[in-house]
């Protein structure tokens, strides 16, 4: 394995399950790997970089403390397309008009994601509307 975010999530998640892949290993490699290429891209409108890491960490002892079933998401950081609130977390749709909009609370799959174990990271760039 070259880095952890070189993975499949189906991979990562099963490395998790298994006690092979730290979560907070996972998401430190994403943020470097964002890090290291979005300069470039411009892919990523917004990083939850505090809040991924602490996600991170309670689903590590999680993973540490059972082996109970996990939900099916448990560990993955995800990217959320720019068009869905995320509660805390800056959505501007892609738009100017919206550049400072910080919603409260998560759309219903953003929610989702959050229930299933999915560890949100960062926001994707989109076109306007």
């Amino acid at each position: 394995m070259s880095e952890p975010c070189d993975l499949s999530a189906a991979e990562a998640r099963r490395l998790i399950g298994i006690k092979s892949l730290s979560p907070v290993e996972l998401v430190k490699s994403c943020l470097k790997r964002i890090a290291d290429v979005d300069p470039t891209l411009h892919a990523i409108t917004a990083i939850d970089e505090e809040r991924a890491l602490a996600e991170a960490s309670d689903a590590e002892a999680a993973v540490m403390a059972s082996d109970a079933q996990l939900p099916v998401l448990h560990g993955l950081p995800v990217g959320i397309k720019d068009l869905e609130a995320t509660a805390g977390l800056r959505t501007t749709r892609g738009s100017l008009v919206y550049a400072d909009d910080v919603p409260a609370t998560d759309d219903p799959v953003v929610a989702n994601i959050r229930a299933a174990g999915g560890i949100v990271l960062c926001k994707t760039n989109t076109p306007e509307f």
